[in-house]
């Protein structure tokens, strides 16, 4: 009986070591692959050059879909096709114009009109700024000072943060938030402090909340230079002798018929369940949108081609998803959850990569036990750290697969997270363009999350 037993338990670790052995193989395959003959540098060349900017409800989105679509079916994909979507269709209409008024100085500096918010009057807006450092502050002035001033949102970046995405989440929400708190207390226009650590004179526009049935003020982004020379300037001065004057010309139109763009690796064993990865075609129309989030969809594709290169079979569907909408609604990503529980699929994991096309670094897993990470970081550290990729933390995810958490239960989400200390220099602004991005890293990030989703298939979670 004895000699059985330790028969047993040498033939358990034999095979261990077998798996572990596959496991190597394989991964080095992929990064091989990705980077001798990776697609992805080149795909995004053509999506930044050849359609440009994909705002949502825009012809360019329109045509990124359907370049989309034939890209995935030229890989050789076993399926490929479109989810229908209603997105919301802004526009932002003619440059926007912006002066410090000191006395008889009209002072130019750089602004953009942020996502959904509205236009001023064909004039434009002249008025007295109020400088606050949050939405605290905004409601303890309260309406006897604000009513009539232009709220200006100077809080900066924390730069103690090391991960620069805590910065920006805690920064956030004086342009989230911002211009619908300032309109409640009757201010004509918000002016807010661009979400980066850079000091420079390029403004980053981005999403505000848009109240449908109530008052939307007009806000935009001012570059970092001139928010400290306006700061600056309100300091040195008496309230009355500095103001401020913008025009912007935007407009919400009506929403607009698009698409989710989807391709699929069939499961040899489990066709019913699924590991998804993805990161959203749409940007917005400052630039290319090439790190955000073209890097991210040309990345995702590529997992899924290396596959195919390669002659692995997954036995999971593994799916790539360019998700429509996330910058201003996020409806794709809604969407894609909605079907998914309406087709009662069973979602083993789902990756975002979201965060630019940077050196990959890791991957951050939501809503999991220190336990599981632990679990984690047993199996796949050692395998994964050849490749630089090993960081495995409890983190966030990403806004397009944060919906199937409710509609999916038992998903396990992950984001991809390549490093972080230049993403928020060029994020929604005119810089976030092709060549920003380096070939190698790009590569690299496609055939570190294309490891990840190979050990999924093959361990599970």
């Amino acid at each position: 009986m004895k000699k059985t037993f330790t028969l047993l338990c040498a033939a358990m670790v034999s095979a261990t070591l077998a798996n572990a052995q596959q496991d190597s193989l394989t991964i080095r395959k992929i990064y091989d692959e990705a980077l001798v003959n990776g697609k992805s540098y080149e795909s995004l060349r053509y999506l930044c050059k050849n359609i440009g900017q994909r705002i949502s409800g825009s012809a360019n989105a329109q045509k990124a879909v359907e370049w989309s679509k034939k890209l995935m079916e030229s890989y050789g994909f076993d399926k490929v096709y479109l989810q229908e979507v209603m997105v919301p269709h802004w526009v932002r209409g003619e440059k926007e114009t912006a002066f410090i008024i000191d006395g008889k100085n009209r002072i130019p500096v750089p602004i953009a009109a942020l996502g959904m918010t509205v236009a001023t009057p064909k004039e434009g807006i002249t008025a007295n700024v109020i400088e606050v450092q949050s939405l605290k502050d905004v409601e303890a002035l309260g309406e006897a000072v604000i009513k009539g001033k232009i709220v200006f949102f100077n809080r900066p970046f924390d730069p103690r943060f090391i991960e620069t995405g805590h910065a920006y989440g805690t920064a956030g929400d004086q342009r989230f938030m911002g211009p619908a708190v300032a309109a409640k207390y009757g201010a004509v226009g918000v002016i807010v402090r661009s979400l980066t650590e850079a000091l420079d004179d390029f403004p980053h526009t981005g999403a505000t909340l848009v109240d449908k049935d109530g008052k939307n003020i007009p806000a935009a982004a001012i570059s970092t230079k001139a928010a400290n020379k306006l700061s600056i300037m309100l300091k040195m001065r008496k309230l009355p002798l500095v103001k401020f004057y913008f025009k912007q010309s935007c407009q919400l139109l009506p929403d607009v018929l698009s698409y989710n763009v989807v391709g699929e690796l069939t499961g040899t064993e489990h066709p019913n369940k699924f590991i998804t990865v993805g990161g959203h075609l749409d940007s917005w129309d400052l630039a290319e949108g090439a790190h955000d989030d073209g890097t991210g969809v040309m990345q995702s594709a590529e997992a899924l081609r290396v596959f195919k290169a390669i002659g692995y079979r997954p036995k999971n569907s593994v799916r790539a998803v360019f998700f429509m909408n996330e910058e201003n609604g996020h409806k794709g990503g809604l969407k894609y959850a909605e079907l998914a529980a309406q087709n009662k699929e069973e979602h083993i994991a789902a990756i975002e990569t979201d965060e630019g096309g940077f050196t990959p670094r890791g991957f951050s897993f939501s809503d999991v036990s220190k336990e599981f990470i632990q679990k984690v970081n047993t199996n796949w550290k050692a395998i994964l750290e050849p490749y630089e990729v090993d960081q495995l933390t409890i983190g966030g995810a990403g806004t397009d697969i944060e919906p199937m958490k409710e509609k999916l239960p038992g998903v396990i989400l992950i984001g991809f997270r390549p490093d972080s200390q230049r993403y928020f220099d060029i994020h929604h602004t005119p810089n976030d363009v092709f060549e920003n991005v380096n070939k190698r890293e790009l590569e690299l990030g496609g055939a570190g999350i294309a490891a990840l989703i190979y050990l999924i298939d093959q361990h599970g979670l």
